[in-house]
């Protein structure tokens, strides 16, 4: 299949041409059938389940419930990931129609998927990065921009996707605050095949994070939104009032010390993600804490309604 090929294929499967950002400790396999069910491509990280054999129940309880739609699994191949090796076990065995993987570039971890049946997506916040993972020969580009949810980039989505699309023509997605059908729209014009969207479901019913997490995600905008990389030693996007809460001072967070990058079990500080919440700029589009699939039936209004203030006819 070509490249362009695997694009079109992938978006007629789809209601939306839009994939589900794995969120870590939020994404729930109830998330991700249920986004899967609303016709976008549903995804969850693989260190979500507290362990390996929960991963294989949670992967045999999706695919069964989905009916072969595409749904994703996220792989941190980082060094530090304790769990990798068995997870990666889980995720050949079941078979996972795509996995994104992230933090760190491994072409064997790539050919071992392919070679599986998976296709295998990779996270970027740089174009040297994108250009790395072309040459090991990654089916998809997730390239993460500013501003968005969890560990992020800091280039503008102008600037990146016009360098990575300037020569690669495969399947590209957009990340960083996308959150509602103008900006679905926006990434397509922008020259993504899909848009990456997570933070809007932070506030699902689905979404393994407490109510007052989802209040913070309904309550906040753009200036609520922190960006340090104290906590992992990359940068991350965390929201302000929930840095306050536990003691911190957002304006005066002490950088990462320069030692190695560490994401097992979250971080090297414990407090990463479980009590210091993560979210992205785009959260001031997300009025409401509802079921992530009537959140996706107003997106799909929306996406249209932006579709035809320009013209656009389906």
């Amino acid at each position: 299949m070509t490249n362009r090929a695997l694009a079109a294929s992938l978006k007629q499967m789809l209601r939306l041409p839009v994939m589900a950002g794995p969120m870590f400790i939020a994404s729930t396999a109830e998330l991700v059938i249920a986004q899967c069910k609303a016709g976008i491509i549903g995804s969850m990280p693989a260190l979500n389940p507290r362990s390996t054999a929960a991963l294989d129940e949670d992967i045999a309880r999706i695919a069964e419930s989905v009916g072969g739609a595409p749904y994703a699994i996220n792989l941190v191949a980082h060094k530090s990931n304790s769990r990798l090796e068995a997870d990666l076990e889980v995720v050949l065995r079941r078979k996972v129609p795509i996995v994104v993987l992230a933090l760190a570039a491994n072409p064997d971890l790539v050919r071992t998927l392919q070679a599986n049946g998976s296709l295998v997506f990779q996270d970027v916040v740089k174009d040297r990065h994108a250009r790395k993972c072309a040459e090991m020969g990654v089916d998809g580009i997730i390239a993460v921009g500013a501003g968005a949810g969890g560990h992020t980039g800091d280039l503008s989505p102008f600037a990146l996707m016009q360098e990575i699309r300037e020569w690669w023509d495969g399947l590209l997605i957009l990340s960083g605050c996308i959150a509602n059908g103008r900006s679905v729209l926006a990434a397509e014009v922008l020259g993504a095949d899909l848009a990456y969207v997570g933070s809007p479901f932070l506030a699902s019913t689905e979404a393994n994070t407490q109510d007052g997490f989802k209040r913070m995600v309904v309550e906040g905008t753009s200036k609520d939104i922190v960006v340090t990389n104290c906590f992992t030693g990359v940068n991350a996007n965390f929201l302000r009032p929930s840095l306050i809460e536990h003691g911190l001072d957002p304006d005066h967070l002490a950088p990462h010390a320069g030692g190695p990058i560490n994401i097992d079990g979250g971080g090297a500080n414990a407090k990463a993600w479980k009590e210091i919440w993560s979210a992205g700029q785009g959260i001031g589009a997300v009025k409401r804490s509802e079921p992530a699939g009537e959140w996706l039936d107003w997106l799909a209004r929306d996406y249209a309604a932006a579709r035809a203030a320009i013209g656009l006819v389906d």
